[in-house]
């Protein structure tokens, strides 16, 4: 068992399709919970994503509700990753059942999601003027902290 990727609300189809090729290259389970500010079978989500798709462990939820029903039959912490959060990411004793949870590009995760959080992580910035990353790029910081300290870099 591996922590998860779990985008609620993602809008940017290329965002969507790195973050697919970053659970592809590391085995991550990749959940998109809707509404999506795309189709999945979107070209540009499809391009960002090379030939990788085959490989993505994906699962689909309609909306939070489905999501959180799902979450509850397995279990595990959630970790919402926002630029408000009181634990920078690499403070964080990572286990192998956590969901690392990020919002849209645009709003982040909705209140609602994070006051269920487990722990809410940020990504420190030196520049006050940067509000945020990428987000596939927070994806991958995150992701790949927690593979370190659970020791499944290859």
């Amino acid at each position: 068992m591996q922590p998860q990727i779990v985008l609620v609300n993602p809008q940017i189809p290329p965002n969507t399709g790195n973050i697919a090729r970053t659970c592809a290259a590391t085995g991550t389970e990749l959940h998109l919970v809707g509404p999506l500010g795309f189709e999945i079978t979107d070209r540009y989500l499809k391009r960002a994503g090379l030939d990788y798709w085959p490989f993505v462990k994906l699962r689909y939820h309609a909306d939070w509700p489905a999501f959180a029903e799902f979450h509850r039959s397995i279990g595990g912490r959630l970790i919402g990753f926002s630029s408000g959060g009181s634990t920078s990411y690499h403070h964080i004793a990572y286990a192998p059942t956590d969901w690392l949870l990020f919002g849209s590009e645009t709003e982040g995760l909705p209140t609602s999601v994070l006051e269920i959080c487990d722990l809410i992580a940020r990504i420190p910035m030196n520049c006050a003027g940067v509000r945020s990353l990428n987000l596939s790029s927070s994806t991958a910081i995150g992701l790949f902290e927690a593979r370190r300290q659970l020791g499944l870099l290859g």
